[in-house]
């Protein structure tokens, strides 16, 4: 019993450390182009348990007609990461004639 509970703190102590600072918007993009549909990441329930609140930086490629080919995470929070990912995998880009690297924060409040 206390090895859970001293697992827990240690958990808990590590993720008040590492987590970034809060901010109130939703996502920040420093694109070019805009985003025709996005769609919002599913809170993840671990985090939701924990009160985990941050952002997650991702990268897109997009290619020409504004469909997403790959994305990766350039910061934030590992628990929220995947949910970020998940989520701007299925946003949408209006069409441009070359493809183009998007730069975005995710933004996760409870």
């Amino acid at each position: 019993m206390r090895c859970h509970i001293a697992v827990r703190a240690l958990l808990f102590i590590v993720v008040v450390v590492l987590a970034p600072p809060h901010s109130p918007s939703q996502e920040l993009s420093n694109s070019s182009r805009k985003v025709v549909m996005r769609v919002t990441p599913q809170y993840p329930a671990l985090a939701r348990t924990m009160s985990i609140r941050g952002s997650v930086k991702v990268e897109a490629l997009v290619a020409p007609n504004g469909t997403v080919k790959s994305v990766d995470v350039r910061g934030g929070h590992p628990v929220l990461a995947q949910a970020a990912q998940n989520a701007v995998r299925q946003w949408k880009w209006e069409p441009a004639p070359h493809e183009t690297s998007e730069l975005m924060e995710i933004k996760f409040t409870p």
